[in-house]
């Protein structure tokens, strides 16, 4: 899939459509707080990694994609909905 990296589209804080820069959202850093990684911690040690070593059905065919919307008239960002694609650039 292909986006272009500048079209106009609605700035919900300008109530109005402008010109948006488009730019992919990276993951963050996990946190070490979890429920989750507090259990992981808790089993890591000898023997196997028990119920937390494999993902039941594997990985997705695709992954989700965040975009991260900014407006060039009030330089403030908003994002939508993630959508699922195997292939994602940006058109030039």
């Amino acid at each position: 899939m292909k986006i272009p990296k500048r079209f106009r589209t609605y700035c919900p804080s300008c109530k109005k459509h402008t010109e948006v820069v488009v730019e992919r959202v990276k993951k963050g850093k996990a946190s070490s707080l979890t429920h989750i990684a507090r259990q992981k911690k808790r089993q890591s040690g000898i023997g196997n990694t028990g119920k937390f070593s494999k993902v039941p059905g594997g990985d997705k065919p695709t992954k989700r994609i965040a975009l991260k919307y900014k407006c060039t008239v009030c330089n403030k960002a908003h994002q939508r909905p993630c959508f699922r694609a195997k292939k994602f650039e940006f058109a030039e």
